[in-house]
């Protein structure tokens, strides 16, 4: 796939968590703070505003949407009113800001968080000085039930991020560990089991980056030219996965937040298409013949605030 994707709405911040809810598309804005509606014509419509800045998105069995505060460290549930009340708390797990959120069908919500503050990290250093050893902070998965209790948390993951369900399979983005992971999930709805799903690093190049000697204070220096976009644009590896997407025969659509593109993977890393956007991505949405596709031009939400560069771009699937 060499077509790049069209732009179907733009002048947002830091747009993310792309959802298709009730025959339209849902998704935050990160730097506003505001969940937003399309229904496929003219403008999207902001549904509401999320005090500490909207994160990830879901809906309990009863429709009612359930949306991540990141920087309040908790889910907040919209009433039938629209009104806001918190739904699950995580302020004594999450790290950092709290990160994107699946809910499954029976109202569970696994929710991710940073674990360190990382925008305020590469605010001062390359990404790559990330891997020094003892490398990033990680961050449990927390698992809340329809009520909003805690019902357990995951081993900690290097900056857990988008989600999908493969039946009885949840896979979740390690977006600093460069790799998708897998887990069951019990009856009880905890997850269980990690195992890798698809590694979308070489396994050299991983361990040269995280080497704790000479090679790896040379391998982190040289990787920082990454951190420069005429040279990321075009480079093919890392891919750094932020939202993912269910693709067709039980593949895996994964925005590269290190470049823009979306890339669709197998079970393993093979890499099975890419489809080039005009902007860095973080989330991606696969509906029946179309491709969406998050974009934005810096992901930094201070900054993001002041450009209104985010789009929402559109790639006709084949």
């Amino acid at each position: 796939m060499t077509t790049r994707t069209g732009t179907v709405l733009d002048g947002f911040g830091v747009p993310e968590s792309l959802r298709w809810h009730e025959n339209a598309l849902w998704f935050c804005d990160l730097a506003h703070g505001t969940v937003h509606r399309w229904a496929g014509e003219g403008e999207a419509e902001t549904v509401v505003s999320v005090p500490g800045r909207a994160g990830g998105l879901g809906w309990l069995p009863d429709g009612r949407m359930l949306v991540v505060s990141m920087d309040d460290r908790c889910v907040y549930r919209q009433e039938p009113d629209g009104s806001l009340v918190e739904h699950a708390d995580l302020r004594s797990i999450a790290g950092g800001p709290v990160n994107d959120m699946l809910v499954d069908d029976l109202g569970r919500a696994y929710v991710g968080n940073f674990g360190f503050d990382y925008h305020a990290f590469v605010r001062r250093h390359p990404n790559s000085l990330l891997y020094a050893p003892p490398g990033p902070t990680g961050a449990p998965l927390a698992c809340f039930d329809p009520d909003g209790a805690l019902l357990g948390l995951t081993e900690p993951l290097l900056f857990p991020n988008g989600a999908v369900l493969i039946g009885d399979t949840f896979v979740v983005a390690e977006t600093l560990g460069l790799r998708l992971t897998a887990f069951t999930v019990g009856a009880d709805g905890l997850l269980a089991d990690p195992t890798p799903w698809a590694p979308l690093i070489g396994p050299r190049m991983w361990q040269a980056l995280t080497n704790p000697g000479l090679l790896g204070k040379v391998t982190r220096t040289a990787s920082t030219v990454l951190d420069r976009p005429a040279i990321a644009e075009r480079s093919s590896t890392p891919i750094a996965p932020d939202g993912i997407a269910l693709g067709a025969d039980g593949t895996i659509w994964v925005a590269n937040a290190l470049r823009g593109e979306c890339v669709r993977v197998a079970r393993g890393g093979e890499v099975l298409d890419r489809v080039p956007t005009t902007q860095h991505t973080l989330s991606c949405l696969a509906v029946g013949d179309k491709l969406y596709a998050a974009t934005v031009p810096d992901d930094d939400p201070v900054r993001a605030a002041g450009i209104n560069g985010g789009r929402i771009e559109v790639y006709p699937l084949p």
